[in-house]
């Protein structure tokens, strides 16, 4: 029988390899970890004995588990037939070698849509409530009164009606809001579950112009680079709060500065931006309104344990033949 080498290639608890490895005897799971960085960006030169040894063990993988992956990982790992991402964005991941391969991506999208969706209207409300304000008047012992908005009976519009959007759209509807929303494959104005309006990505202008709340869901592709600008901005009402929890690269940074700074828009939650760690000169930092949280939108005190539960069951289906979870259309970027 056949052995399969799996390589991890991100730090896992011993319970969470042992329950790899507990799949089937056919696996032989090595843990790879040491041997790279397990966090872009990969700004630190090569180690060359590590990239040796790295080399050794790619040369007989079949399939690699991790958040980032080697250089060059599909010249060097000639038996690669697979790649499990524990990421649900994959524009790190999909290499132009990895894009124009037989090798399998998948990722972990689905596990997303619930942190994700809570930290979306913890913003929204932190927005809407002027938490910032209480928390400024609380240092300064300051009791002082002021009014704050409802989310009932406002728009909340969503561009991406993915597994995230759909469950944005189900919290905006118990709080009472009309939900519109963009997607991919929509031939006309149609309607969705949870929501009012569904808009093909041609009428996104529609959706801004309307929305008092905006929460951009895409990933980042070669389509939706800057997709975000300053003519977008443009439309959106005044009074608008936008969240950005797809990629940074989807948003003009420039651009919605410049809107915040002329009060074209009323104000910001950026979990997600053009460069991460976001640079201590960014404007943003400052900016009223804005508010900023490192991309732990969908960070879970148990993320590891239930990507790897995803991983384990592609791993049954792999030694079964049969078709994986969540394969990356390499052409789409999702």
């Amino acid at each position: 029988m056949k052995r399969i080498n799996v390589l991890t290639l991100i730090p896992l608890p011993n319970s969470i390899m042992a329950k790899i490895k507990a799949v089937s005897p056919r696996l032989n799971v090595i843990d790879a970890s040491p041997l790279m960085p397990h966090f872009p960006p990969l700004n630190e030169p090569p180690d060359p004995q590590k990239e040796a040894q790295l080399d050794t063990l790619l040369a007989e993988a079949e399939i690699l588990f991790g958040f980032s992956f080697p250089r060059g990982v599909v010249a060097r790992a000639p038996e690669l037939k697979w790649v499990q991402t524990v990421s649900a964005g994959v524009d790190r991941t999909l290499t132009p070698d990895i894009a124009a391969s037989r090798v399998t991506l998948t990722n972990v999208s689905g596990m997303h849509a619930v942190p994700i969706s809570e930290l979306v209207f913890a913003l929204i409300l932190n927005h809407a409530k002027q938490m910032g304000m209480a928390g400024r008047q609380q240092s300064a012992r300051k009791w002082e009164r002021y009014a704050t908005s409802i989310l009932e009976g406002k728009t909340l519009g969503i561009l991406g009606l993915g597994n995230i959007g759909r469950r944005i759209a189900h919290l905006g509807k118990a709080f009472g809001m009309k939900v519109v929303a963009t997607r991919r494959h929509a031939r006309g104005v149609g309607k969705a579950r949870d929501v009012d309006s569904v808009y093909p990505p041609e009428q996104m202008n529609s959706l801004l112009a309307e929305s008092d709340y905006i929460v951009n869901c895409l990933p980042f592709t070669r389509e939706t680079a800057k997709i975000i600008g300053q003519a977008e901005l443009r439309q959106m009402k005044p009074t608008a709060f936008l969240v950005n929890i797809g990629r940074g690269g989807t948003m003009d940074e420039e651009a919605l500065v410049q809107a915040l700074k002329e009060k074209r828009l009323a104000g910001a939650g950026l979990d997600t931006l053009q460069k991460e760690p976001l640079p201590a000169e960014s404007p943003l930092w400052e900016m009223p309104g804005v508010i900023i949280t490192p991309h732990i939108s969908g960070a879970t005190d148990d993320y590891m344990e239930k990507a790897a539960a995803i991983f384990c069951e592609n791993l049954v289906r792999y030694l079964g033949g049969k078709r994986l979870h969540n394969i990356v259309n390499k052409k789409l970027g999702y």
